[in-house]
């Protein structure tokens, strides 16, 4: 049985079938992500030509290590092709992101994108999103009173489960590449994501939250009986 690392390598190597010559790239962030990334990097060495967009300072600093010519969405607004991993896959292809921290720049960069792409192991497919954390990027500014209010409007959309600041290094939370830090939130199940996801937005606080909704075209899925391609209903 192939292990989880050789799972995530075999998705993002599928997905470079989808990159053409000229195209205008977003590139995600995560530990699957950073295998196509890599990738990409080889056929760009190979004479590929492509412009991308990262979604991480974390990205940005692999793909200039292996000579991937980079742009911003200030200068390239539009792109063809994001691909990108997920925390989290539903059947409607709904996705949980932001394990990583880079969930605000990554729907921007995806919603900039002509498709999404996603990539990851078979692990990452559930029935019901919110097993794994729900990230939820918020101001420094009031946090404590951000915190309660999206603990109620989570009720109110049928959410209940512990919200915790996310921990950085040592004593210090963790900080999103926009200074911005993260809530946690251990729902469990998220059974109306599209009710939460409207919620979360009415809470001032609240700079973005990972349930990418309506964003994914096509899945690409490694498991033990090969790749699965998996669209997104009416995509």
């Amino acid at each position: 049985m192939l292990k989880a690392d050789e799972l995530k390598e075999e998705a993002a190597r599928a997905a470079l079938d989808l990159v053409e010559d000229g195209m205008r790239l977003g590139l995600g962030s995560g530990s699957t992500a950073a295998r196509f990334v890599a990738a990409l990097g080889e056929r760009v060495a190979a004479g590929l030509r492509v412009i991308c967009v990262p979604t991480s300072e974390a990205t940005r600093l692999q793909a200039e290590k292996l000579g991937i010519p980079l742009s911003t969405l200030d200068e390239t607004p539009e792109l063809n092709l994001t691909v990108d991993g997920a925390d989290e896959i539903d059947a409607e292809l709904r996705l949980i992101k932001g394990g990583g921290g880079a969930l605000l720049r990554e729907k921007i960069v995806a919603t900039a994108s002509d498709r999404m792409v996603v990539i990851a192991d078979e692990s990452k497919l559930v029935k019901t999103l919110g097993a794994f954390p729900l990230p939820v990027e918020v101001v420094r500014f009031g946090l404590l009173a951000t915190m309660r209010l999206v603990e109620a409007i989570a009720v109110e959309a049928g959410c209940h489960g512990e919200i915790r600041l996310r921990p950085g290094v040592g004593q210090a939370p963790f900080v999103t590449d926009q200074g911005n830090l993260i809530l946690d939130c251990a729902f469990g199940a998220i059974l109306e994501p599209e009710v939460l996801a409207f919620a979360l937005k009415r809470v001032p606080g609240v700079v973005e939250h990972g349930l990418f909704l309506g964003l994914a075209d096509l899945a690409i899925v490694a498991g033990s009986g090969g790749i699965k391609l998996l669209r997104r209903p009416g995509a």
